[in-house]
C-alpha cells in the first residue's frame, strides 16, 4: 500500500455534489498529475462534513487546513500554492461571522466547538465507498467482538445499560425493544432499518448513509444476532439515489469480505441485508405503515397492540430502528455502556444529530450531547441569526413539532423537556425563524404538509386536519373570527387524542404551540385584520407617519 504525503478530502455528500464537488475531484486529479504529485497526494471523496452552508468543503490532511466554498476554478491555486509550495490559500478559509477572523483548522471553527460526533464520527473523514477505510477506523470490530465473545443476552444487556433511545422520534429505549423481540420465539425474525426520512429540512439519516454506510450494516448484523434474526431490510426512499448507490456498494463489499452472508466470523450466525424502496410517503416513517409497505401493501399504520416485536413483517417478530440509532451501536459495543451512559442527561443519554436550518448563519448537521441548550446550538454553533435580525422561534421535531419562543432558549434539549414545552425531539429537524416570519403562516405550512401526507385511514387525521387547515386559511386571509380560536384548540386536542398513529397525534402541535406562545399574532390577524410580519394577504400594519415640528 502506497504511503501518501497528503490526503485531500473532498465532500461528496448530496449537497456538495450538487455544487460541482465531482468536478472539484476531477480537477484535483488533473492538476496533481500536471505537477507530478499524483503519486504522493491522494484525493479522497468523503461523506458530508456537516457544514452544508459552506460547501463544497476541501480538507487537507494532515495539515488540518479546512477550505470552504471551494469551486473547480480554485483547485489550480490550491495545488500550486498549498500542495507544491506549502502556502495556505487564505481567501478560502472560513471567516467567523462574529469577528471576521479567518480560521484554518476545522476543530477551531465555532460550528464544531461544542459538537461530539458519534453517529457522524466517520462522515467527512473516510471514503464511504471503500470498506478498507472503514475497517482502518475500527469497522466490524464490534461485530467480531459480539460474535466471538458474547451471547445475545449480553449484547442486549449492553444496549440496555447504555441508555440509548430510538433516534427516529419516539425515543423508546433501544435495548428494551431488542429484548422484547428476542423474547418472542419464532422460526423467523427480522431487523428493519427505517431510512424513510420524511421531515422537511431533515437530512441526518441520508448523510450517515452517504458518508458511513458500513456503520449501519454492522449495527444491523449485531442487532440480528441479538434478537435471533438472519434477515435485515433497509427501507429507504427512492429519492435518495446517492445513499442507495453507496449502500449497494457497501452491502456487496461486506458480503465479499465475509461480514454479511453465512457463518460470519466463522460462527454459526448468518445474516443478509436487502434494500426496499419507499415512494416518499411521510406516514411510512411509522413502523407499522413501513412494514405494510415492505410487504407490498398500502403504507397505512395498524392499531397496536400487537407491536412489531410480537407480530411485524409477515406476522413475524420484527425490530425496527432508524439509521441514527443503528449508527451508535458499534461504538457502544467497543467503548462500553458506561461511556455512552456518561454522555447526556439523566433520561436522555448520548448525542443527537440535528439538521439546523432556517434563519441562522451556519446551516448544517450538528451532533451534540443531550442536555445542550437551544441557545448554544443557535448562537454558539449556528452563529446567530442572519443579518442580525431578531430571533423569534425555533421549531424542533419537523412538521409534528412545536414552535419554541425566546423565553425557552436556555432549555436543555432532551426528550422529556421538549415535550413539556409543547414540542418534541422528532428525528432531529431544527428550523430557526426571525421577526419576518408569521407564526400563523408557519403553522399553516406544516399543516399543509401533514394534510397531504396523511394516509387517510382514520377519520380524525383525514378530516380533522383538513378542517384545521381551512380555519388557518380563513385567519390568514383576514376572515377569522373569535370562534375560530376556540375551534382550533378543541379540534386540535381531539385529533391528538383520537388519531391512529403518530402523524395525526402530533399534527396539531405547530398550531397549539403557536397559539400558546404567540397569541398576540392570532389576535392581530383576527381582530385587527393585520399580519405583523407582513406575510399574510391582509398586509402589515402601517407605521404612523412622522409629522415634522
Amino acid at each position: 500500500m502506497r504511503n501518501y504525503r497528503l490526503h485531500v478530502l473532498v465532500c461528496g455528500g448530496t449537497a456538495c455534489e450538487s455544487q460541482e464537488s465531482r468536478d472539484i475531484i476531477q480537477k484535483f486529479h488533473e492538476e496533481l498529475e500536471g505537477v507530478g504529485y499524483d503519486k504522493e497526494v491522494q484525493v479522497v471523496k468523503t461523506g458530508c462534513f456537516g457544514f452544508c452552508e459552506k460547501g463544497p468543503i476541501v480538507k487537507i490532511h494532515p495539515d488540518h487546513v479546512f477550505y470552504v466554498e471551494v469551486k473547480p476554478q480554485d483547485i489550480k491555486e490550491i495545488v500550486e500554492e498549498h500542495v507544491v509550495k506549502g502556502r495556505i490559500v487564505d481567501r478560502l478559509l472560513y471567516k467567523e461571522p462574529s469577528n471576521e477572523k479567518k480560521i484554518q483548522e476545522q476543530e477551531n471553527i465555532s460550528f464544531y466547538h461544542k459538537q461530539l460526533r458519534i453517529a457522524l464520527r466517520n462522515c467527512g473523514f473516510i471514503n464511504p465507498e471503500d470498506i478498507q477505510e472503514y475497517i482502518a477506523e475500527g469497522g466490524y470490530l464490534a461485530l467480531g467482538k459480539v460474535l466471538t465473545q458474547m451471547t445475545p443476552e449480553e449484547v442486549i444487556g449492553i444496549v440496555k445499560d447504555s441508555g440509548l433511545r430510538g433516534r427516529g422520534g419516539g425515543g423508546f429505549p433501544t435495548g428494551y425493544k431488542w429484548e422484547l423481540t428476542y423474547r418472542n420465539k419464532n422460526d423467523l425474525k427480522f431487523i428493519i432499518c427505517n431510512a424513510d426520512e420524511g421531515d422537511p429540512g431533515a437530512f441526518m439519516d441520508r448523510s450517515i448513509l452517504e458518508g458511513d454506510p458500513h456503520s449501519v450494516l454492522e449495527a444491523m448484523a449485531i442487532a440480528g444476532y441479538a434478537i435471533g434474526a438472519e434477515k435485515g431490510y433497509i427501507y429507504i426512499r427512492a429519492e435518495y439515489p446517492l445513499a442507495i448507490h453507496r449502500l449497494n456498494i457497501a452491502i456487496n463489499q461486506a458480503t465479499e469480505y465475509g461480514f454479511l452472508g453465512e457463518k460470519i466470523f466463522d460462527s454459526s450466525f448468518n445474516f443478509d441485508i436487502e434494500l426496499k424502496y419507499g415512494a416518499g410517503a411521510f406516514v411510512c416513517g411509522e413502523e407499522t405503515a413501513l412494514i405494510n409497505s415492505v410487504e407490498g401493501g398500502r403504507g397505512e399504520p395498524n392499531a397496536k397492540p400487537p407491536f412489531p416485536a410480537e407480530s411485524g413483517l409477515w406476522d413475524k417478530p420484527t425490530c425496527v430502528n432508524n439509521v441514527e440509532t443503528f449508527a451508535n451501536i458499534p461504538q457502544i459495543i467497543l467503548k462500553g455502556p458506561k461511556w455512552f451512559n456518561g454522555i447526556g442527561t439523566e433520561k436522555s443519554k448520548g448525542t443527537k444529530v440535528f439538521a439546523l436550518a432556517g434563519k441562522v448563519n451556519n446551516v448544517g448537521l450538528v451532533e451534540v450531547p443531550m442536555g445542550i441548550t437551544l441557545r448554544e446550538i443557535i448562537y454558539d454553533i449556528g452563529g446567530g441569526i442572519r443579518e442580525n435580525h431578531k430571533f423569534k422561534a425555533v421549531q424542533t421535531g419537523g412538521p409534528s413539532g412545536g414552535c419554541i419562543p425566546e423565553d425557552y432558549l436556555d432549555t436543555p434539549i432532551d426528550y422529556e423537556t421538549l415535550k413539556d414545552i409543547g414540542s418534541m425531539m422528532g428525528s432531529g429537524g431544527m428550523i430557526v425563524m426571525d421577526e419576518n416570519d408569521c407564526m400563523i403562516n408557519i403553522a399553516k405550512f406544516y399543516l399543509e404538509f401533514t394534510e397531504d401526507e396523511s394516509c387517510g385511514k382514520c377519520t380524525p387525521c383525514r378530516i380533522g386536519n383538513k378542517r384545521l387547515h381551512e380555519i388557518l386559511v380563513r385567519i390568514s386571509n383576514g376572515k377569522g373570527t373569535e370562534d375560530d380560536l376556540k375551534n382550533l384548540k378543541t379540534l386540535g386536542k381531539i385529533i391528538k387524542d383520537s388519531s391512529l398513529c403518530g402523524l395525526g397525534q402530533s399534527s396539531p402541535n405547530p398550531i397549539l404551540s403557536t397559539m400558546e406562545y404567540f397569541p398576540e399574532e392570532y389576535h392581530e390577524h383576527i381582530f385587527n385584520k393585520i399580519c405583523p410580519a407582513g406575510v399574510c394577504s391582509m398586509g402589515k400594519k402601517k407605521k404612523q407617519p412622522v409629522v415634522p415640528k
